[in-house]
């Protein structure tokens, strides 16, 4: 057999990912008498009977793992009641298997090695975050995230079906993927920040779940507690920002031409709601907050459903309207479905544009109209929800939003 450079690399790859391995596993056994089974000594020897077992035949790899899982099982057996964990054992067979990926995928293998390491020496702070800083809910909220982007995304068509061909299941299904993971996002940060941190940066953060519902929820704080009002107005219009960064993020995702084309606007308007909300949070730094609860819900699987369930009526009815009446269709049923949402109308303008119903520069008109009276249903939201103070300081704010919009359309 001839022996190549690449074939010495891979054992030394094999090598590393024994020491590396190894040499946690040796930290954290102990020096006493109950000290765990493997050391670095053993973990290192392990991961080259894996690399030379795959050099010689795959099914003498097959026998070296066997055999290492019979002595782990045999040494775990003899100690179960001194050491009820598994995490050496497993390891050990892990890192057999390692060392024979070694020989064949090293940086692979190289990538999984460093993982396990990190996992194996990051024990405390995983079991207290765990135990400690999430609660069972948040656990249940994240594997339902996790299930709905590795089980059911799959398992989706990605295809177009519907009247009109309108409706992709595998996009919408990302949507609701998104909306439920850019909630959990927004609650990890409620959590990590903690409860008193100030309602403008509160009302940032739950701009990205729903700016409309942040904006009532800014009110009725401000109506129940009138020293609270420029704090509120800040996390209302905060919101609003949320909801510029998130369609942002939404149209560079389904289609980047027609983010590039509604660039200018989005960044107009961004910056002068900024900067609005910037001036009333500095007038209002120096106050504290009271004590404010923490969200109990990571997202909410109904309104992600829910908000999926607009986009395909939005996509359906554009479409068709767009087939029936040329862009003046479109234009009318984007208007109608941001009074609502904005983001169910971006969306659907985006897909239409993303399968070439639609050019990109034409999807702008649409996007804007729908954003101007998904402004206008915030401003109205905030007149029911705050009374005229409130509203009399949001609105503004809002109107400038759109005007800066409108102007980033027209000269840009």
């Amino acid at each position: 057999m001839v022996v190549d450079n690449r074939l010495w690399l891979n054992l030394a790859v094999a090598l590393g990912i024994g020491l590396l391995v190894g040499a946690e596993r040796e930290r954290s056994k102990g020096m006493d008498a109950d000290r765990s089974l493997a050391g670095i000594r053993t973990f290192t020897i392990v991961a080259l009977l894996g690399a030379v077992s795959t050099v010689v035949s795959f099914w003498l790899l097959i026998v070296s793992v066997i055999c290492v899982t019979v002595f782990a099982a045999l040494a775990y057996a003899v100690r179960v009641n001194e050491h009820p964990g598994l995490t050496t054992e497993i390891t050990l067979v892990f890192t057999a298997i390692l060392g024979g990926l070694a020989m064949t995928t090293p940086s692979l293998a190289a990538s999984l090695a460093v993982t396990a390491a990190i996992l194996l020496t990051a024990k405390e702070p995983i079991h207290g975050f765990i135990r400690v800083a999430v609660t069972k809910e948040e656990v249940n909220d994240f594997l339902i995230l996790a299930a709905a982007t590795l089980i059911v995304l799959p398992l989706v068509p990605n295809e177009l079906i519907g009247p009109f061909d309108a409706i992709n299941p595998h996009n919408l299904w990302l949507i609701v993927i998104l909306v439920m993971l850019i909630s959990a996002l927004g609650h990890l940060a409620l959590r990590a920040l903690g409860s008193r941190v100030g309602l403008p940066l509160v009302g940032l953060v739950s701009g990205f779940i729903s700016s409309i519902a942040t904006v009532g929820a800014m009110g009725q704080r401000a109506q129940q507690t009138p020293a609270l009002m420029e704090a509120a107005v800040a996390g209302a219009l905060l919101s609003s920002l949320a909801t510029i960064l998130q369609l942002s993020l939404l149209l560079g995702a389904i289609h980047p031409p027609t983010l590039h084309a509604m660039l200018a606007p989005l960044i107009f308007s961004g910056v002068a709601v900024a900067m609005y909300a910037l001036v009333i949070t500095v007038s209002c730094f120096h106050k504290e907050c009271p004590e404010m609860g923490q969200p109990s819900q990571t997202f909410s699987v109904k309104t992600a459903l829910t908000l999926a369930a607009i986009i395909a009526v939005a996509l359906m009815a554009s479409a068709a309207l767009n087939v029936w009446f040329g862009q003046a269709g479109l234009v009318f049923a984007s208007m109608a479905a941001g009074v609502a949402d904005v983001h169910a109308a971006a969306i659907s303008v985006a897909s239409l544009a993303a399968s070439h119903s639609l050019s990109a520069s034409n999807a702008v008109m649409p996007i804007l109209l729908a954003f101007t009276i998904n402004t206008f249903s915030k401003g109205v939201v905030a007149m029911v929800s705050g009374g005229k103070e409130f509203a009399k300081q949001v609105v503004p704010g809002l109107l400038v939003q759109v005007l800066a919009a409108w102007l980033g359309w027209l000269f840009f």
